[in-house]
């Protein structure tokens, strides 16, 4: 009859001496908190990832409101002058007509 791995472990533990099963002990605790970390470490990579693209599409959002900035500023421009030439030939007109 084949013994069950946790009896087989029990016996084992039960031949080591003390500083084996610290040393034991240690190891497993080791190999628990590498893995852990391991996890973390992914978790983190693709929360980078993540954060990468959204980067780039908020990027292009900015990009694409400084053209859209940028046109209207200069259509806001061409009407300033529109105004400017306009009033200009009203305070012509108005003058030579006084005059």
């Amino acid at each position: 009859m084949a013994e069950s791995p946790s009896h087989s472990d029990a016996q084992l533990v039960a031949h080591q001496s003390p500083g084996q099963q610290a040393e034991s002990d240690l190891a497993s605790l080791v190999f628990e908190m590498s893995q852990q970390v391991q996890m973390g470490m992914e978790n983190m990579l693709k929360m980078v990832n993540e954060i990468d693209q959204n980067s780039v599409g908020i990027k292009e959002e900015i990009e694409k409101s400084k053209d859209f900035a940028m046109e209207k500023k200069r259509i806001l421009e061409e009407e300033k002058e529109q105004f400017q030439k306009a009033a200009y030939t009203i305070l012509d007109i108005l003058s030579n007509s006084r005059g």
